[in-house]
């Protein structure tokens, strides 16, 4: 089911009322089965056979968890060993096995020799890196001591099921969620206020912007030949916005909807785009996975306690893994490289950068530093875009090449390909106005400022909100519910 639809529009007010109406462990049972119908309900039911995989692995883990709690040695990290192996094993087939076996299968017809290992014809899981992450860091927070194993299976299951992180995330750990479903949430109208502020502030994002971009975007990565340098520029910034609003408005619905029924959870994106580094923007895009890779790779690897060389050595296959995680592809390797390659690159230079600054006299910060930090970081995350969206690497490196070797401007009318002349327009206003609310606090600065107005002032800024959302979704020539990008990780 898509946040961004008529069925969710009827499925959340239900299921918040019955759980408000539910008390205890009703309350429990009732998400879950909720979560499960979620879940079912994306493509009318087609991926319901992964629900009996993901609940087996849901039993695994559970019992793993209490093998892990009381056993000692070996025997601890063979329980954790193999609650990790089930978890990235179906990971791995589902995600990973056709991409590593046709790579294999054209090594081998390379040499000569013969391959018959067939792909599987399986679909993709929607989330399923999501809800596997979220499973496995529950063992391992175990494992270290810092969550005592669950007693209530249910309560566990609806920690990997719970539906507004079920399928994007953010990918949540077990000391932070499960003790949430045990609290007697009532019904509150500020967080309703609240929860609500964040769901519309998340579909303005999705339907609104990123949903108005993708055309453009769609149309000339599709056939990146057929565009000049200048296109292809603009489809690459517009996909760095169409990225951004789908996914954090993706969590912004998920955060406002867990909000109302009075579950908290996780901010997964602060204003990224804003970052002076490559290392800042790290801390800012996609927290949950980048504080997941950083705790459960960087850190049990050595993080930066041993060699500056080793210490690099460990970056770089954080960046892989990261790249890796986001699809079965070499461009996603690339692009997690790229990244890599920018953080040591920034780590490595910074005495330079100090002697540089010192011998310049040039204040580090200074308001124009900074601007001029925010403007290198991220026009190269925009460049590493390139690599995440083109559909191969043969097109990303025609894209790179177009873009600075054949920069031809074709005239204003030819820049909107894929898209009307007005909605160009609209989607470029829009993205001003996006990057003037981020520059001066981002979302919460903006609805805390609306909330501190006087109840008519107030209430109309709510009508105007609502009212410019629907007049925007219903200019918006794409009006068929779009599924969010993050879906197919």
């Amino acid at each position: 089911m898509l946040f961004n639809s008529l069925e969710f529009a009827i499925f959340f007010p239900i299921v918040t009322l019955l759980y408000f109406l539910f008390r205890d462990r009703a309350r429990v049972w009732l998400l879950l089965l909720a979560s499960c119908f979620f879940y079912m309900a994306y493509r009318n039911g087609a991926l319901w056979y992964y629900l009996g995989f993901l609940f087996t692995l849901i039993g695994l883990d559970y019992v793993a968890g209490f093998l892990i709690e009381q056993a000692t040695g070996f025997q601890r990290k063979l329980a954790l060993g193999l609650s990790l192996a089930a978890n990235i094993g179906l990971l791995g087939f589902f995600k990973y096995f056709n991409f590593l076996n046709t790579n294999l299968a054209s090594a081998f017809h390379s040499a000569g020799l013969g391959y018959s290992i067939p792909n599987h014809g399986w679909e993709l899981p929607i989330g399923l890196s999501f809800h596997t992450f979220q499973a496995m860091s529950y063992t391992m927070e175990v494992y270290y001591g810092r969550q005592k194993a669950e007693r209530s299976l249910p309560v566990y299951a609806l920690y990997v099921l719970f539906y507004p992180q079920l399928v994007a995330g953010p990918i949540e750990r077990p000391q932070n969620l499960i003790h949430q479903f045990r609290e007697a949430h009532r019904f509150d109208y500020a967080r309703l206020v609240q929860g609500v502020q964040l769901m519309l502030t998340g579909l303005l994002k999705k339907m609104a912007i990123a949903d108005r971009l993708a055309p453009l975007v769609d149309t000339v990565y599709k056939a990146p030949t057929h565009y000049s340098g200048a296109q292809l520029l603009v489809a690459t910034y517009f996909f760095a916005v169409q990225i951004y609003c789908d996914f954090s408005g993706y969590t912004d619905i998920a955060r406002g909807a867990a909000t109302v029924m009075g579950f908290r959870i996780m901010e997964n994106f602060e204003r990224p785009y804003l970052a002076p580094s490559i290392a800042e923007f790290w801390r800012r895009w996609h927290i949950s996975l980048s504080t997941w890779f950083r705790d459960y790779v960087y850190i049990p690897l050595g993080g930066n306690r041993l060699t500056e060389q080793r210490t690099y050595f460990n970056l770089a296959a954080v960046f892989l893994l990261s790249g890796f995680w986001h699809g079965a592809n070499w461009t996603y390797l690339v692009w997690g490289a790229l990244h890599g390659t920018l953080f040591i690159v920034y780590l490595s230079t910074r005495a330079l950068r100090a002697r540089v600054h010192s011998v310049l006299g040039l204040d580090r910060h200074s308001g124009w530093h900074r601007f001029l930090a925010v403007l290198v970081s991220s026009n190269l995350v925009v460049f590493t875009w390139i690599f995440f969206r083109a559909g191969s690497l043969g097109d990303a490196m025609e894209i790179v090449r177009r873009i600075f070797c054949q920069f031809a401007f074709p005239g204003w009318r030819s820049l909107h390909a894929g898209l009307d002349l007005s909605q160009f327009v609209i989607g470029l206003v829009l993205i001003v106005c996006l990057f003037l609310v981020e520059g001066v606090g981002g979302k919460k600065a903006l609805w805390q400022w609306i909330d501190s107005r006087r109840s008519g002032w107030r209430w109309g800024a709510y009508y105007l909100f609502a009212v410019g959302l629907i007049v925007l979704i219903l200019t918006n020539p794409v009006h068929k519910a779009q599924q969010f990008i993050y879906f197919q990780f």
